[in-house]
């Protein structure tokens, strides 16, 4: 109890300083890669202490905290200069509820990929039972269910700011093919249901993909040329 006392503290100071960043910039801290790994951290954690509290797995919490702890060490290495600037483009009411869907899908799709990294390392060592499989696509209909939401409120946000619902700009490109790499994956969870270690490594290149899309694109040439890129 002492732990999860103190865990929980934790995660809300990381949300009080989010809050207090907001005040203090005067707009949301959702702008720059270091904001949304904020959000991811807080997000990341507070899915792992709930699933905690529901199914007692102890690990999925020290995963998801360990995690947490990387993104903002990450955060701590690479320090941005905040400042109050908002884009025109970031002008709008989709800009909030499309990064938080978006960050919220990441939390839950990067703690299903956590779940089917233990359950390959069990497998591994002779001892997975792949117990942990329904969680994780519990986990993976959530997350797909608010990348849907995100394309969708993205698609109004370009609407309102650029005037086409869609660009095939390289940033809303590889979010499409994230979205389908998770569609895939559920289809063929349930077209093959035992072929349970195919799906678990089909999670994990899933979550590659995801983490590509979100900052892995912007070290390549062709980052630079979206209009996603502040």
């Amino acid at each position: 109890k002492p732990a999860i006392i103190l865990i929980t503290l934790g995660i809300l100071s990381l949300y009080l300083f989010i809050l207090l960043l907001w005040i203090d910039l005067q707009r949301p801290p959702m702008k720059t890669l270091g904001e949304t790994r904020l959000w991811y951290s807080a997000f990341l954690s507070l899915t792992g202490i709930i699933i905690f509290i529901r199914k007692r797995y102890k690990w999925i919490l020290s995963y998801s905290l360990l995690m947490s702890i990387l993104f903002l060490f990450i955060n701590y290495l690479h320090p941005e200069n905040y400042n109050k600037i908002l884009a025109p483009a970031l002008q709008s009411i989709w800009f909030v509820p499309h990064v938080l869907v978006y960050i919220f899908a990441y939390a839950l799709l990067g703690m299903s990929c956590i779940i089917a990294c233990w359950e390959l390392f069990q497998q591994y060592r002779k001892k997975g039972n792949t117990s942990n499989l329904a969680l994780a696509n519990n986990l993976v209909y959530m997350g797909e269910g608010f990348m849907t939401l995100g394309l969708i409120f993205g698609a109004l946000w370009a609407k309102d700011a650029w005037g086409h619902y869609w660009t095939w700009d390289p940033k809303e490109t590889w979010a499409l093919i994230t979205w389908l790499v998770y569609l895939l994956y559920i289809h063929f969870n349930y077209r093959f249901p035992n072929k349970k270690k195919t799906a678990l490594f089909l999670l994990v290149v899933a979550f590659v993909v995801l983490i590509f899309c979100w900052f892995g694109l912007t070290y390549f040439p062709i980052g630079g040329n979206s209009v996603h890129t502040y």
